[in-house]
């Protein structure tokens, strides 16, 4: 069973602005809360299939998530696909939406923590700390845009 956290914002940008900045992992320092370092970033923009490595910061932890662009309609929608230790996954989509100089940025994460008895327990306690780093972050990509 997934952990799925769904969250939206809107932002006083242009859609190709807010694509710019979310798809660009040496600017997740700027948004991401929990992003330390993009490691093996192909140049220029990213295309479906291509991958890197990020390390984040949760819970006092480090770690490595192995990343592939899966699905890519720019400025539209972005699907990631993520492979993390001992297990965990996750499953991420962007949707862009608006007009008139306005972005509905709409993120959705569904991810596995690793597997056995203390992946189950972690589950029950995953979904509230990730909402609120969403949250945050989504806070931060909105005052980065708009600043």
């Amino acid at each position: 069973m997934s952990v799925r956290v769904e969250e939206s914002i809107e932002i006083a940008a242009p859609a190709d602005e807010v694509w710019d900045l979310v798809m660009d992992p040496h600017r997740h320092d700027e948004w991401v809360t929990a992003h330390r370092e993009a490691r093996g970033v192909p140049d220029g923009e990213l295309r479906e299939g291509d991958s890197y490595e990020q390390v984040l910061c949760l819970a006092g932890r480090r770690f490595d998530v192995e990343w592939t662009l899966v699905e890519s309609e720019e400025p539209r929608v972005a699907v990631w696909s993520a492979e993390g230790p001992k297990g965990s996954r996750a499953d991420v989509r962007y949707e862009l939406s608006g007009e008139n100089g306005r972005t509905r940025f709409d993120y959705l994460n569904e991810f596995e923590l690793p597997g056995g008895a203390l992946g189950a327990v972690g589950k029950r306690f995953a979904r509230g700390p990730a909402r609120r780093q969403t949250r945050k972050s989504l806070k931060l990509l909105k005052r980065a845009l708009e600043s």
